[in-house]
């Protein structure tokens, strides 16, 4: 996993831009109304719309947006059905890379997310070529800069974590997708502020990329993000330092 906080920090980075244009919150809004589609709309029940409506508050969604998607998810209102599908497939030098989706017309998805991975020197692959190398965790990016190394061994371990290391100027912390919540609320009443904290796939192993291979494989990433219809992507490279600064 290392690397793994560089490329969490640029996305989180990214989100705050795409919250800007508000790109962003076409996205939250599919995921709030899947996850109470999936588990009700009672967010103290239900652990993926909690973690969604937190997404989209920490996005500036308005809150009357929230509660419309929820709406929507549970049939309390009017909405458009959607369905997950997983896409995986190959970038530049080899580098995994799993597109998650929300969509209402898979011909269109699929098209799109083909596209993306043929323009940008990658290949779409067959169901289950690269899903084995991720797996779900609990994830948190802390900056070493104001933070208490031991302090948050600490916390983390008697929290659940399984793994608190060194990467950079960050440290990183993960555990077993179930201990997300105690995690987080451990973190926040010890005042140990998160960059990054979330359940998300991390790779078991990673490709790492020269500058030529780096800058196409950030191209593929961010062509299949521009797609409305994909939540997210995930993917087990690692970029130099250099590089990394300048995208």
């Amino acid at each position: 996993m290392a690397g793994h906080s560089k490329w969490a920090n640029i996305k989180h980075r990214k989100g705050a831009q795409d919250a800007v244009r508000g790109k962003i919150f076409t996205k939250l809004n599919r995921e709030i109304m899947v996850a109470a589609k999936i588990g009700g709309g009672d967010s103290e029940a239900n652990p993926r719309l909690r973690q969604a409506i937190a997404k989209g508050r920490s996005a500036n969604m308005p809150m009357q947006n929230i509660e419309r998607a929820i709406k929507k998810g549970t049939g309390d209102l009017e909405g458009v059905s959607y369905e997950e599908i997983t896409y995986e497939g190959y970038g530049p030098a080899g580098v995994a890379v799993l597109v998650e989706t929300l969509t209402d017309n898979r011909n269109r998805t699929v098209s799109d997310v083909r596209s993306a991975f043929t323009k940008n020197n990658g290949n779409l692959g067959e169901a289950g070529c690269v899903s084995w190398i991720f797996h779900m965790n609990s994830y948190f990016v802390f900056l070493k800069e104001g933070i208490d190394g031991d302090q948050l061994v600490e916390v983390a371990l008697e929290a659940g974590a399984e793994d608190i290391h060194e990467e950079g100027s960050d440290y990183e912390v993960t555990g077993p997708p179930e201990n997300f919540e105690d995690l987080k609320t451990a973190f926040e009443e010890a005042e140990l502020a998160f960059q990054v904290g979330e359940v998300t796939m991390l790779p078991q192993n990673v490709i790492k990329l020269d500058d030529k291979q780096a800058v196409q494989t950030m191209k593929l990433v961010e062509a299949l993000e521009d797609s409305d219809d994909v939540q997210k992507v995930f993917a087990n490279f690692d970029i130099p330092d250099d590089v990394m600064e300048n995208l």
